[in-house]
């Protein structure tokens, strides 16, 4: 080979199930990799279909068509332009589950494929249930600029265990090549490079990861590709959330091994606040963007859940984009009333006022022969939230916006939201984000604009939005700790029930009150039957609801130890 190797790492966002699309931007990355002079460029896992596929992939339409797609593209790397090397699905003939696959194509043909041995099976990844496993593969030989290099390509998971490497090594590969599909959590990056220095550790190769970028249903993907010299010295690195075609040089030293040549840009990860944020904003422009909405419309109350909803939503979409109503009734405030109406003009969105008062009061004469004059409870409060729900998605099936709900994972916890009310709408921007970490993003935003931000510089949330007591506002001189443990408390013993999958026993241990704890993770469990209901949302953390935690809703078990023998549950709004 000559006295380069140059890998183009095509960081890309694809769309699932868009297999013509895909191509063509595969197509418009490999132009973009010739005219920077690399001898191949590389695509992420199943770029061709879109990442996770899902049940997808199952259809034998979809796998036929991607076989034909793969050899048509490899026809066209006879032009003298560099080899591809691309994730695809592939199904054999009589097969009854396809593989997940990374396909070569030079010199106008398929020159090798490789299939995923390692097949994840744990929190968001089901590919077991999808894939067949292929073998532990051997290196690809592939010819480049007169001399062949041998890859050892691997894709995602084959990374995170230790025979696939291996196994590449001994057979003769020089250089580990792992094409992902990686989706974003707090602290991932760390993971990945971790796993990544312990393959180069074991096999003394160098090693190039490219990952995937952009949202996909609840799931986003960070991108972050990057490559290892055999020191395990971080070589390049791609932005983060961006798309990007990273150029990484390999050259030949005295004894023939491959090594970085000259110096490559590193873009290092964002710190974990600046992080997720940017994973928000993400998740929420690709959801509406990929399934063609014109925007969305959310309800604006004053309060810092919607208030930060809807910063989000204009940074992903663009103030034009983003409608917003505020819905007051007999307890709304009227410094939530300004506070809401200041968001909005600092953040340039059109605000509509609709006062519920009017149905909220026939509604309560309607009932009123039914609730026998019973005081004011819950089922009133829930009356007020699902009339403006009516209301979101009365606008948004006549002008066409998806309705964003503002929820966040404290809530939706402990089921403190509304069935058909504020849990309505077709996307959560704050679904794992809990209630502390909103106010931690919100002050963030106030001094920080994300560089591919859509709205305005400056501090769109007001003080008093960041300093007032959390209220629902469903009925008089309410606040959410009436009901609630103070946030920083069942927030941190939410995260040991869920992301640390705690018994109230050791949480107990570790300091906290033995009543909380007790009340806490009954309402957790007594609320899955509204989280089976709720809209899907951004996943963040280790253990989402919906994609990661997955509870019966018919659930007898209570954790011995903590619980009262009756078992009661409380339910919290309903």
């Amino acid at each position: 080979m000559s006295d380069t190797l140059t890998l183009a790492l095509a960081q890309a966002d694809f769309l699932v199930g868009d297999l013509d699309g895909n191509l063509e931007r595969m197509r418009r990355w490999r132009a973009r990799a010739r005219e920077a002079g690399a001898d191949v460029v590389v695509f992420p896992e199943l770029a061709l279909c879109g990442y996770p596929p899902e049940d997808l992939v199952l259809k034998r339409a979809l796998t036929d068509y991607a076989a034909r797609l793969v050899a048509r593209f490899a026809g066209e790397t006879a032009d003298g332009g560099p080899a591809v090397i691309l994730g695809a699905p592939h199904r054999g003939p009589g097969a009854p589950r396809p593989r997940n696959s990374a396909f070569v194509l030079a010199a106008g043909r398929v020159v090798a494929r490789v299939d995923k041995h390692a097949l994840p099976n744990y929190g968001v990844f089901d590919e077991v249930r999808v894939f067949e496993p292929g073998p532990i593969p051997g290196p690809v030989r592939l010819a480049a600029r007169g001399g062949d290099v041998r890859l050892g390509v691997m894709i995602c998971e084959d990374m995170w265990v230790e025979d696939v490497a291996e196994g590449l090594e001994e057979s003769g590969a020089e250089l580990l090549l792992v094409l992902n599909g990686s989706p974003f959590e707090t602290d991932k990056p760390d993971h990945r490079l971790h796993h990544a220095v312990a393959r180069v550790t074991e096999t003394g190769l160098p090693l190039v990861y490219v990952n995937t970028v952009g949202g996909q249903d609840e799931l986003v993907f960070d991108g972050a590709s990057f490559a290892l010299s055999a020191e395990r010295r971080l070589v390049a690195q791609a932005p983060s959330f961006a798309e990007h075609l990273l150029l990484v040089r390999f050259a030949r030293d005295g004894e023939g091994r491959l090594v970085p040549a000259g110096d490559h840009e590193i873009h290092r990860p964002p710190e974990r606040l600046r992080a997720i944020y940017q994973a928000l904003v993400l998740g929420v422009r690709d959801y509406v963007e990929k399934n063609g909405f014109p925007g969305v419309v959310l309800g604006l109350s004053g309060g810092i859940d919607s208030s930060l909803s809807a910063v989000i939503a204009v940074d992903a979409l663009g103030p034009a984009r983003v409608r917003a109503l505020a819905m007051p009734s007999r307890f709304t405030s009227r410094a939530s009333l300004e506070d809401a109406r200041t968001v909005a003009e600092r953040l340039g969105i059109r605000l509509d006022e609709i006062s519920i008062e009017p149905p909220f009061s026939a509604f309560l004469d309607t009932l009123a022969p039914l609730f026998d004059d019973l005081p004011f409870s819950t089922a009133e409060e829930n009356v007020q939230a699902r009339i403006r729900g009516v209301l979101l998605m009365a606008v948004s099936n006549k002008f066409g916006p998806m309705v964003l709900s503002t929820g966040n994972k404290s809530e939706m916890s402990v089921g403190y939201a509304t069935l058909y009310g504020d849990m309505a709408g077709g996307f959560s921007a704050l679904k794992d984000v809990y209630k502390t970490t909103v106010f931690e993003l919100a002050r963030l935003r106030n001094r920080w604009r994300p560089p591919d931000a859509r709205g305005p510089a400056g501090a769109p949330i007001p003080e008093r939005v960041l300093t007032k007591p959390p209220s629902a506002e469903l009925r008089e001189n309410q606040r959410d700790e009436d009901a609630l443990p103070p946030y920083p408390v069942l927030d941190a013993i939410l995260h040991g029930l869920i992301e640390e999958d705690l018994a109230p026993p050791e949480l107990v241990a570790r300091g906290f009150d033995p009543a909380t704890v007790r009340r806490v993770a009954r309402m957790l469990d007594a609320a899955e039957y509204k989280r089976r209901q709720a809209p899907p949302g951004v996943k963040i953390t280790s253990r989402a609801f919906g994609r990661d935690r997955r509870y019966p809703v018919t659930n007898a078990f209570r954790r011995t130890g903590i619980f009262d023998s009756d078992g009661s549950a409380e339910r919290g709004q309903g």
